[in-house]
C-alpha cells in the first residue's frame, strides 16, 4: 500500500519492486531532492518495518472464500492477487518451459524452485511462514545499498542510517548459494503445457538443451560465455542460429537461445519451438553435431571481432526512458554483488574486454571454449516440452478436488470463520487509508519548464535533416522517415510485416546472412516500422511513417549510413526461404506473448473501431493481427502464397522509394561535420519524390463491438473504450488526468484489492483520442467489465476528493517530465514535431495538466464517457465462452 500510495504523492521517474530468483530489489528514482528524500523514507520502512497484516497476505498472498462470499453452502474458491498473477504468468509457455529447464537445470539448489510461486503450491505457504522468512532475510546484515546520481552519497548514507541500520545490530546471516551438485551424465526430462481443447497438438513442442556453466562472480568466464553465445547465435549468420533456423525441424530457435545470468551460475540453452515430440532426438542431434563440427573447423575470424564489436557497444551506449540508466547499471551489478563479486568491476569491463581480444586471436581459442563448456560438460539437460490439451483442465480439476475436501472437513466453526475472514478483509478493503501519514510533493513541487531537446535542421543531399547534439557516449543515432502513400489494401494488411522483415533480408550484393553478418560487424543493430497517429485537432485525420533506424560507434557512422541506404534502395525479396522463416519465427513469437502482453491485445481490439489510428494497429499488431499472422503463415506453405507476399512487399518497397522523406541523425557535438559530410555523400544518389504522392489513409472507423477473444490462458485480460477528443481539445489534459485519476481512486481498490486482478487502470491515448479501462491476469470478467462502470458512477458521486485530483495531476505530470536517454529525449523531440506536437504544443498541454480540477475530470466524464458508447473486448480462455456470450460478447477464437 505504501508504495502504491506514493506513486500517486511524488513525482518518480520510476517505483517498483522487483523478485528474482535470489533476491528482491526495490529500486526508485526521482530527480526531486525532496520526492527522493521522501521515497527513500517510505522505502527504508516498508522493507524493515512493515506491517505484514495477516488480512494484507490473505488480499495479496491467497485465502479461500466461498464462491458466494456469504453462503457457506457454496462451492470454495482461491482468492489472491499473487496468486492470480502467477496465474496469468504459468499460461505462458515461455514462462513455463524456463521454469521446466531451471528446476532440472539446478536439482538442489534454490533455483530448482519457482520463485514467482507454483499456483499449484501457493495456497500451501502460512501467514506465520511469511513473517518467518521476512525475520530471517529482510535484515540490514542481510542487504545491499546502491544509489546513483548527483546526490551527495554521504547524505544518503546519513538518513539510511538514521532510518533503518541504526535500530539493528549486526547479526551473522549466511544465505549464500552454493555451488551445484554437478551431473556425471547428460540427463533427459519430459514437461506438458497447457492449449486449449480444442487446438491442435501438431508443431507446437518445444525442444532445449541446457548446460550448467561458471559463476557470474568469475568476470573473465563470463565475458567468455557472452562471446560464445554471440558467436553461436547472436543473428542468422551465427551458425548455431542458422542450423536452427534453417534446419526444417520447427518453426523457429527457441526464445530460451542464449546465455542466463540471472543465477549465480550461468547457464547456457540452444533448442527449438513449434516443432514435434518425434523430432526430438533430430534436434538434440543438430544442436550436437553443429557445436562438434564447430570446434573441429572453428569460426571465421570476422565473426568473432562482430561480436566483440557488439560486446563493446553494449557497455557503451546509455540507456534510459521508463527504466532509468542509472537503475539499469546497479542491476547489472547486482548479481555479482549478491554472490560476492565486485559490482565496480563488473561495470568496468574494459580490460577485461582488451584480454577477450587479445585471446580471440588465436584461432583454438573459441574452439576450445566450444569444447570445455559445452560438448566436454557432463551437465547438461535435454528437456522436451509437449503441448497437453487436456491439462488445464486436469489442473483445475485438482484444485477443486482440494477445494472440496477442504470445505468437507470443515465443521460448522470453520465454515464461519471463513465468512467471517471474508467479511473483516471486505471491511478492511472499503476503509480508507489515511495518506497523511506519507509525506509528500505538492504541484508548487514541480518543476516549472518541460526539458525538450532542441534540433539543427540541415539540408542533406537535398533531403530536409534534423541534427541533434547529444552526449551519447561516442555513439551515433541515424534514421530515415519516409511518409507513408496511399496504398492498395492488400498491402496495407502486409505494412507492418514487411517494415519487420525487411532489415533481416538481403540487400544490394549481400545474401540476407551476408547483411547480417555485415550489420553485426559495423552497427549495433539496424529495424524498420510503421507507425499512423492522429493528428493534434482531428483523430480522424492521419499522418504515418515508415521509420528505417540504426545504431552505430561514431567510428562506424558512415557504414551505419551505407548500410541504411542499401536496405532501402536495393532490398533484396529474393530468398523465399528465408522469408517463410521469418514469418514462422514471428508467428510463433508471438502466439508465446500473447498472455504476457494480453491486456494490450484487449486494449486495442477495444480501441479498435473508434478512430483510424486505433484501427490500424488492431489490424497490424493487435488480435486481428495475430489471427492474421497465423493465417498468412499457413498460406506460405505453397508457392502461389509466397510468390503473393514477396509480390506485395515488392509494390510496398517500390511505392517507399516514391514517398517523400526526411533524416533524423544524432550524436556528440564534436561529430556535426562528420555525420553531415558523410550523410551527403551516402544520400545523394536516391531519386526524388513523386510529383502525384497521396498521403497514407488507414481504414474508417466502425462501430464499437463487443468481443470476447479466446486462447489458453487461466486468467482473463478485460478493455472497454470510449471515443473522445484530439490532444488539442481543450478537454484533453483532463481526459489524460482522469485516466490516473480512476485507477487510484476506485480501480485498484475495486479491481486489484478486492477482486484479485494483478493490476488495473484506466488512460486517454492521445494518438488515437481514446479512453481505455483495462484489467491484467485478472480472475474476473463480468464483474470486472461491471467495475468500470461503476468507476464512472463514483466519479459522479461525492466521494472523490480534490486531494486525490491533485494526486493525479502529480502521476501525469511525472510521467511527462519522465527523462530518456540522450537519443531518447531527440527521437521524442524529433517525432513528437513531426506529428503535430511541437515543443510550444507540448509545454502548453502540460501547463493545462497543471490546472486540471475536480470539476474538469466529472465533466469530461459525464461528457465523453458515456456507458452506451462502450467499445468491448476482452481476451480470455476458450472455457469462459459461455460467461463472455451471458455478457452478449462475440466470440472470437484465436
Amino acid at each position: 500500500d505504501p508504495f502504491f500510495m506514493m506513486t500517486r504523492r511524488s513525482l518518480n521517474t520510476f517505483m517498483n519492486a522487483f523478485t528474482s530468483s535470489d533476491w528482491t530489489a526495490y529500486p526508485f528514482a526521482s530527480q526531486n531532492r525532496k520526492d527522493f528524500d521522501n521515497l527513500l523514507q517510505v522505502y527504508l520502512d516498508a522493507a524493515f518495518f512493515p506491517r505484514l497484516d495477516e488480512l494484507d497476505f490473505l488480499q495479496e498472498g491467497h485465502r479461500v472464500e466461498f464462491e458466494n462470499p456469504d453462503d457457506p453452502e457454496s462451492p470454495l474458491v482461491y482468492k489472491g492477487v499473487v496468486y492470480n498473477e502467477m496465474k496469468g504468468a504459468m499460461s505462458a509457455p515461455t514462462q513455463t518451459l524456463w521454469q521446466a529447464v531451471h528446476s532440472r537445470l539446478f536439482p538442489t539448489v534454490t533455483y530448482h524452485y519457482n520463485s514467482g510461486g507454483d499456483p499449484m503450491h501457493i495456497p500451501e505457504l502460512s501467514y506465520t511462514q511469511l513473517k518467518a522468512f521476512h525475520a530471517r532475510h529482510y535484515h540490514p546484515s542481510n542487504a545491499l545499498f546502491f544509489t546513483y546520481g548527483d546526490f551527495p552519497v554521504e547524505e544518503h548514507q546519513a538518513r539510511m542510517d538514521e532510518l533503518a541500520l541504526s535500530r539493528f545490530d549486526a547479526l551473522e546471516i549466511d544465505l549464500h548459494v552454493p555451488d551445484e551438485q554437478r551431473y556425471s551424465r547428460p540427463v533427459e526430462a519430459q514437461e506438458r503445457y497447457a492449449i486449449g481443447t480444442d487446438e491442435s497438438t501438431e508443431g507446437k513442442t518445444h525442444v532445449v538443451l541446457a548446460w550448467l556453466l561458471g559463476a557470474i562472480t568469475d568476470l573473465r568466464e563470463a565475458m567468455n560465455v557472452h562471446l560464445l553465445s554471440s558467436v553461436l547465435l547472436d543473428n542468422s549468420a551465427s551458425p548455431l542460429r542458422h542450423a536452427l533456423e534453417t534446419c526444417g525441424l520447427g518453426a523457429s530457435p527457441s526464445e530460451l537461445c542464449g546465455v542466463d545470468d540471472s543465477t549465480r551460475e550461468m547457464g547456457f540453452f540452444a533448442g527449438m519451438e513449434g516443432t514435434d515430440q518425434e523430432q526430438a532426438d533430430a534436434v538434440e542431434s543438430l544442436i550436437l553435431e553443429t557445436l562438434e563440427r564447430l570446434a573441429e573447423e572453428g569460426i571465421p575470424q570476422d565473426q568473432v571481432d562482430a561480436m566483440l564489436h557488439q560486446i563493446e557497444l553494449s557497455q557503451r551506449e546509455i540507456t534510459g526512458g521508463h527504466f532509468p540508466y542509472g537503475l539499469h547499471l546497479i542491476v547489472n551489478a547486482l548479481g555479482p554483488a549478491i554472490h560476492g563479486g565486485d559490482p565496480v568491476a563488473a561495470l568496468d569491463v574494459d580490460a577485461v574486454l582488451e584480454e577477450l581480444r587479445a585471446d580471440t586471436r588465436d584461432p583454438q581459442f573459441v574452439k576450445e571454449l566450444i569444447r570445455r563448456l559445452l560438448l566436454e560438460n557432463p551437465h547438461r539437460v535435454r528437456l522436451v516440452m509437449t503441448p497437453d490439451p487436456q491439462l488445464a483442465e486436469e489442473q483445475s480439476r485438482q484444485e477443486r478436488v482440494r477445494l472440496d475436501a477442504m470445505r468437507a472437513a470443515m465443521d460448522e466453526l470453520g465454515r464461519n470463520k471463513v465468512i467471517e475472514q471474508t467479511q473483516a478483509l471486505r471491511q478492511r478493503q472499503e476503509t480508507d487509508d489515511d495518506p497523511g501519514v506519507l509525506p509528500k510533493v505538492g504541484l508548487e513541487d514541480v518543476a516549472e519548464e518541460l526539458k525538450i531537446a532542441e534540433g539543427e535542421h540541415w539540408e542533406v543531399a537535398g533531403i530536409p535533416t534534423e541534427w541533434y547534439s547529444q552526449g551519447t557516449n561516442g555513439m551515433v543515432y541515424q534514421q530515415l522517415v519516409v511518409d507513408l502513400p496511399q496504398m492498395d489494401e492488400d498491402l496495407v494488411d502486409v505494412l507492418s510485416l514487411y517494415a519487420t522483415c525487411l532489415t533481416e533480408l538481403g540487400a544490394g550484393d549481400r545474401d540476407y546472412l551476408s547483411a547480417q553478418a555485415w550489420q553485426a560487424s559495423v552497427t549495433g543493430g539496424v529495424g524498420a516500422r510503421v507507425s499512423v497517429r492522429g493528428e493534434v485537432d482531428d483523430v480522424n485525420s492521419t499522418r504515418g511513417v515508415f521509420v528505417l533506424f540504426g545504431k552505430a560507434l561514431a567510428r562506424n557512422q558512415g557504414a551505419l549510413g551505407r548500410t541504411l541506404q542499401e536496405i532501402y534502395a536495393a532490398a533484396r525479396f529474393d530468398e523465399p526461404e528465408r522469408l517463410r522463416e521469418l514469418v514462422a519465427q514471428l508467428r510463433s513469437a508471438t502466439e508465446a506473448g500473447l498472455t504476457s502482453r494480453g491486456h494490450v491485445y484487449a486494449i486495442q481490439a477495444a480501441a479498435a473501431p473508434l478512430s483510424p489510428a486505433s484501427a490500424i494497429n488492431q489490424r497490424w499488431s493487435g488480435l486481428a493481427g495475430v489471427k492474421a499472422l497465423k493465417s498468412l503463415d499457413k498460406s506460405l506453405q505453397n508457392a502461389q502464397g509466397m510468390d503473393d507476399l514477396i509480390g506485395r512487399f515488392r509494390r510496398i518497397h517500390s511505392a517507399l522509394l516514391s514517398a517523400p522523406r526526411r533524416l533524423l541523425l544524432i550524436g556528440e557535438q564534436a561529430r556535426a561535420a562528420e555525420v553531415r559530410a558523410a550523410a551527403e555523400e551516402i544520400w545523394s544518389s536516391l531519386p526524388g519524390a513523386s510529383v502525384d504522392y497521396r498521403r497514407f489513409l488507414p481504414p474508417q472507423t466502425g462501430n464499437a463491438v463487443a468481443q470476447q477473444w479466446t486462447t489458453s490462458a487461466q486468467v482473463n485480460f478485460c478493455a472497454r473504450a470510449y471515443a473522445t477528443v484530439p490532444m488539442g481539445h481543450p478537454d484533453a489534459p483532463a481526459l489524460m488526468v482522469l485516466g490516473e485519476f480512476l485507477r487510484n481512486g476506485f480501480l485498484h481498490t475495486e479491481v486489484r484489492e478486492k477482486g484479485g486482478a494483478y493490476g488495473s487502470g484506466a488512460s486517454w491515448d492521445s494518438d488515437s483520442g481514446t479512453f481505455r479501462f483495462y484489467s491484467y491476469r485478472d480472475p474476473r470478467l463480468g464483474e470486472t467489465l461491471a467495475d468500470f462502470d461503476r468507476a464512472l458512477a463514483w466519479l459522479r458521486s461525492d466521494d472523490p476528493s480534490e486531494r486525490e485530483c491533485e494526486e493525479a495531476v502529480l502521476g501525469v505530470v511525472s510521467s511527462i517530465d519522465r527523462p530518456e536517454s540522450p537519443s531518447g529525449e531527440a527521437v521524442s523531440a524529433f517525432f513528437a514535431s513531426l506529428f503535430g506536437r511541437s515543443p510550444d504544443v507540448r509545454r502548453a498541454f502540460r501547463a493545462r495538466v497543471l490546472a486540471v480540477t475536480l470539476e474538469e475530470l466529472k465533466a469530461v466524464g459525464e461528457r465523453w464517457l458515456k456507458p452506451e458508447n462502450a467499445s468491448t473486448a476482452v481476451l480470455s480462455d476458450a472455457g469462459q465462452k459461455e460467461a463472455g456470450k451471458a455478457l452478449g460478447l462475440e466470440t472470437i477464437a484465436l
